[in-house]
């Protein structure tokens, strides 16, 4: 076996365990930062007064789901700039309502809200569990915040039987309010319902002995497939996944960060709320990253020039030709899977690639030897977005928008090529390092 096929496997045995740690933006942002510090990163706290260093590694974050991790390069910043790349912490995903508590027929369900732009059919007849952030007032009448993860199946949606609903292969619409509330139990007798924060107290209590819980004043929580990831296929050519879109790019640029030249200023910044608008303090419309650049920078003049020599690489899932629906493609733009990264461009600004920063990053390809490959919607069809267009807008640098190609974005389960995401991280190390001028 070479080696090259070796560190593809080891690297994606890591990945695996990444997805799988990371059910909610909470916990992939509590996973990078759990990593951050093994590999000697020191924490920013945004409310203290800092005391960079060149030659330090640091990290902060916001509301406990967006990550900043920064490598502060012994070349002045007005000859290197500052190598960026972006990624989102979120997914599409079903959450639990505030007063989710629901009793029909005898069998507790929960009242969820659909979060992003869910593939609804998929979430049914899957064995669910549940995660997120838990408020609390302890003992001593502070508030307080812990993650917590039910782990085990405690949820499903069953699907109606093809016996009552005749046309469910031909044509379906799914009414997210009245069809996707899960089972959690079945009552008997004049048995009531779980108070749903009962249950999440009883978690906190299980998984953070070390707290005293008074009270659960509220929560962000999530459901998610307990299903755990896998390389599939007979050569098991495919990655099987929840939340590829977008952790993959998440751990891709984690993992090149950490082996970043230490001479060059370099940083990842992964965000909440992208498959919502980013429009939130933590999201890519919000300030976290113009404040942070601020406090780093604070000369606006030198800030400017710095920028000016920074570029930005938003690295978000792209679509892959489908084999059974490849007419929903351009012809001459449909990426295949283990074909390499791809970049993603639009004439409308949906991406943010332009000529010059595509073409730095086809030459970083051809400096490691990874193939690229490019995407363009059809014209007749609308295009999605990325985190590329809102940061470039935000802050004033230069961005391209990249990514690996996947099945079935969106969708409870997605699915990459195995050979994609190892391509990615030799291209974003490759940048991390890059010793030349950017464009």
């Amino acid at each position: 076996m070479s080696k090259d096929v070796m560190d593809t496997q080891s690297f994606n045995t890591d990945l695996l365990s990444f997805l799988q740690a990371s059910p909610t933006p909470f916990h992939a942002t509590d996973t990078i930062v759990q990593q951050l510090s093994l590999a000697g990163f020191t924490e920013l706290r945004e409310g203290d007064a800092w005391n960079l260093q060149a030659g330090g590694r640091y990290w902060l974050t916001r509301n406990d789901s967006s990550v900043i991790a920064f490598v502060y390069g012994k070349r002045p910043m007005l000859e290197t700039g500052i190598r960026m790349v972006g990624a989102h912490t979120d997914s599409p995903c079903l959450k639990v309502k505030p007063q989710p508590e629901l009793t029909r027929q005898n069998y507790a369900q929960l009242g969820v809200e659909v979060y992003g732009g869910v593939l609804m059919a998929p979430w049914f007849d899957r064995d669910l569990s549940m995660a997120g952030r838990v408020s609390f007032r302890g003992d001593d009448d502070r508030i307080a915040s812990a993650l917590v993860d039910f782990v085990a199946p405690v949820a499903v949606v069953p699907s109606l039987a093809i016996h009552l609903d005749r046309e469910a292969n031909r044509q379906r619409c799914i009414n997210p309010q009245k069809e996707l509330p899960p089972l959690l139990l079945q009552l008997s007798g004049g048995d009531k319902a779980p108070d749903f924060r009962a249950l999440l107290h009883d978690q906190l209590r299980s998984q953070h002995p070390e707290l005293t819980v008074a009270e659960v004043l509220d929560y962000e929580i999530s459901l998610y497939d307990t299903q755990a990831p896998a390389l599939v296929g007979l050569k098991q050519d495919f990655i099987a996944s929840a939340r590829l879109d977008n952790l993959l790019s998440c751990y891709v640029g984690l993992r090149s960060l950490l082996e970043a030249d230490p001479e060059v200023t370099s940083l990842l910044v992964c965000n909440d709320h992208e498959e919502v608008g980013s429009a939130s303090s933590c999201g890519a419309k919000g300030p976290m990253l113009q404040q942070f650049l601020e406090r780093l920078l604070p000369d606006p003049d030198s800030r400017v020039r710095v920028l000016d020599r920074s570029l930005m690489i938003s690295a978000d899932n792209a679509h892959g030709v489908h084999p059974n629906f490849s007419d929903r493609h351009d012809e001459n733009h449909g990426p295949l899977l283990n074909a390499g990264p791809v970049i993603k461009v639009n004439a409308n600004q949906r991406y943010a690639t332009n000529s010059a920063t595509s073409a730095l990053f086809r030459e970083l390809c051809r400096q490691v030897s990874v193939p690229v490959q490019t995407f363009v919607s059809r014209t007749d069809m609308e295009c999605g977005s990325t985190i590329g267009p809102v940061t470039a807008a935000e802050i004033g640098v230069k961005t391209l928008d990249v990514g690996v190609p996947t099945f079935a974005m969106h969708s409870i389960r997605e699915l990459a090529g195995s050979q994609d995401a190892c391509y990615l991280y030799q291209v974003l190390k490759q940048f991390y390092g890059y010793p030349h001028p950017l464009v």
